[in-house]
C-alpha cells in the first residue's frame, strides 16, 4: 500500500513539473492524460484507503449493510469517472448538467431504496450511508447563483444528517459488537476527514471544467407518436438532482377546510346540489330499528372508542421574521432550516415521525406535543426545550447552555463536547437518556440515563432528597 502511494505521489510530482514547463499547473489537461491527473489519482487513493476500511468492515457484518456498502464503494467510482470527465467537458448548462450527473444520481437512487417498505433490523446503516452519498453532489456546484453550499460546506452539512444515524449504530453496537463500530467509524472518516480534505485540496471552488473539452449535452427525449385525434401530452416536468421537488405556490394548490367551502359558494354553484333528499322512512322517529333505550353493548362500544385527535394544516415557514412554525409535519424525513440567525426562534409543534434540521445559531427551540421527532442543530442561545412529547431524539453539534425536558415518555440527547457544561432540568419525564462523547477523537458514545425515582427522608426539619440506585444485589 505504501509503496503504490509513494509511486503515486511520484508520479504526480512527475506531472505537475511537466505542465510548470509548459505553462504552468493551469494549463489544460488533454483527454488522454485525464486519468493520470493528480486530482484522479488522489481520489483513487481517497477509495482506496477510506472506501476499502468501510467495505472491509461491511465484509464480516454481511447482509444488508454489505449490500448498502457495495453501493456506497459503486457511488464512489462513479464519482471519479465524473472527475475525469470534468477534465475532458466543457462546462455544461442545466439541461446538460442533469444528463452528467446522472450516472451518479442513479446510484445514490439505489441506495435510498434500500431505506423503503417495511423496516429493517439495520435501517440505521442503511440510513446512514444513503444520507451520505448526497455529499458526493458538491461535483454540481456550479456558482453562488446554483443554490448550494460551496463544496467544502456541502460535504461537511450531508454529513451532519447522515451522523444523526451513524451515532445511533454506534451506540447500539457499542457493547454487542465491534464489527459495526468500526463500519461506523470507518463511515463517518470516508467524509471527514477523507473526502472534505480531497475536496479542500483540489476543488475548494468547485469542479474546473476544460475550457477546450467538448461540449455535454442533454439527452435527447423520444416522445411518442401522438393518437390521431388526440391533444398533444404537455412537457415532462424539469426535475434538479440531488434536491427535493419545489412544491407549488400556495395560489395553486386546491382550497382546504374552511376555504374549500368559502370557495365554493363564491363559485355561483348551488351548494345543496350534491346532498342527498331525506324521506319520512329515512327519519330516527319513524325507524322501527331505534328506540329510545340504549343498549349496554352499544354503551360500552361508543364509551371505549378513542377520541380522534384534529391535525391542524401542516407549516413550515419564517413568522414576522422572528420564529420558525414547523408543525403537524408526518413522516417528513428532510425538513432543513438553513437561512436562520440568533434573534429567531424555531418552534416545533405536532410533528410525527419526522427529522428536522437546524443549520446555524438561533435562539431557542421548542418540541411540543411531538413523538417520533428527531432534531438535529448547532447552536442555541438560550434553551433548548422539550415538553409533552414522546420518543423524541436530539442531536446538538454545537451548544446549548439548557435544556429542558417535561413531561415527555422517552428521550435521547446527544450533546457535543462543547455542550457538556449544559445546565439540563428534567420534570414528570420517563427514560432519558444523555449521551456525550468519548474521550478521544474515535471514542464509544458514553449513554447516561438520567434517574426518574428518588427518595425523600425528613431529616432535621427538611427532606432531603437522592435518586433512587439500582445495585446489582436489587
Amino acid at each position: 500500500m505504501e509503496e503504490t502511494l509513494i509511486q503515486r505521489l511520484e508520479s504526480a510530482v512527475t506531472r505537475l513539473e511537466g505542465l510548470s514547463f509548459s505553462g504552468g499547473a493551469s494549463a489544460a489537461v488533454s483527454g488522454d492524460d485525464a486519468p493520470m491527473d493528480p486530482s484522479v489519482l488522489a481520489f483513487q487513493d481517497l477509495i482506496g484507503q477510506y472506501v476499502a476500511r468501510v467495505s472491509a468492515a461491511a465484509e464480516k457484518i454481511g447482509g444488508q449493510v454489505l449490500d448498502v456498502t457495495k453501493i456506497v464503494a459503486e457511488a464512489f467510482d462513479a464519482q471519479k469517472d465524473l472527475i475525469i470527465k470534468v477534465k475532458q467537458h466543457k462546462k455544461p448548462d442545466n439541461a446538460g448538467l442533469a444528463e452528467f450527473l446522472k450516472p451518479l444520481n442513479e446510484v445514490i437512487t439505489k441506495a435510498n431504496k434500500m431505506t423503503e417498505g417495511r423496516g429493517s433490523d439495520f435501517f440505521n446503516h442503511l440510513k446512514s450511508a444513503a444520507d451520505s452519498l448526497s455529499a458526493l453532489a458538491w461535483i454540481a456546484y456550479t456558482g453562488k447563483e446554483c443554490g448550494m453550499s460551496m463544496p467544502i460546506a456541502h460535504v461537511e452539512e450531508s454529513w451532519q444528517m447522515a451522523e444523526f444515524y451513524n451515532n445511533k449504530v454506534l451506540v447500539e453496537y457499542k457493547s454487542k459488537d465491534p464489527n459495526h463500530v468500526e463500519w461506523a467509524k470507518a463511515m463517518k472518516e470516508l467524509y471527514l476527514p477523507g473526502l472534505r480534505e480531497y475536496v479542500k485540496s483540489f476543488y475548494p471552488l468547485g469542479p474546473v471544467w476544460s475550457p477546450t473539452g467538448t461540449a455535454v449535452s442533454a439527452a435527447p427525449s423520444k416522445p411518442k407518436a401522438p393518437t390521431p385525434g388526440a391533444p398533444a401530452p404537455p412537457p415532462a416536468p424539469s426535475a434538479s438532482l440531488f434536491s427535493s421537488d419545489t412544491s407549488q405556490a400556495s395560489s395553486s394548490r386546491p382550497k382546504q377546510g374552511m376555504a374549500a367551502v368559502f370557495q365554493e359558494i363564491s363559485s355561483g354553484k348551488p351548494v345543496t346540489s350534491g346532498l342527498r333528499k331525506v324521506t319520512d322512512d329515512m327519519k330516527t322517529k319513524n325507524r322501527a330499528d331505534r328506540t329510545g333505550v340504549v343498549g349496554t353493548q352499544e354503551k360500552e362500544i361508543r364509551t371505549s372508542a378513542p377520541a380522534v385527535s384534529k391535525v391542524g394544516p401542516p407549516k413550515f415557514e419564517l413568522q414576522m421574521g422572528r420564529k420558525w412554525a414547523v408543525e403537524n409535519q408526518i413522516g417528513k424525513k428532510d425538513l432543513v432550516i438553513s437561512e436562520c440567525d440568533a434573534k429567531q426562534s424555531v418552534y416545533i409543534f405536532g410533528c410525527k415521525d419526522s427529522i428536522l434540521q437546524i443549520q446555524g445559531k438561533v435562539n431557542n427551540i421548542t418540541i411540543d406535543k411531538c413523538t417520533k421527532m428527531a432534531v438535529v442543530f448547532q447552536d442555541v442561545v438560550a434553551a433548548f426545550e422539550i415538553v409533552n412529547c414522546n420518543r423524541v431524539e436530539v442531536q446538538c453539534q454545537g451548544s446549548a447552555p439548557t435544556v429542558s425536558i417535561d413531561n415527555t415518555a422517552g428521550c435521547q440527547f446527544y450533546l457535543s463536547k462543547d455542550a457538556l457544561s449544559a445546565s439540563i432540568t428534567t420534570a414528570k419525564s420517563s427514560e432519558v437518556n444523555i449521551l456525550v462523547p468519548g474521550a478521544e477523537p474515535d471514542g464509544d458514545w458514553g449513554e447516561h440515563a438520567l434517574p426518574e425515582q428518588f427518595i425523600h427522608l425528613y431529616k432535621d426539619g427538611h427532606f432531603e432528597t437522592t435518586p433512587v440506585s439500582h445495585s446489582a444485589g436489587g
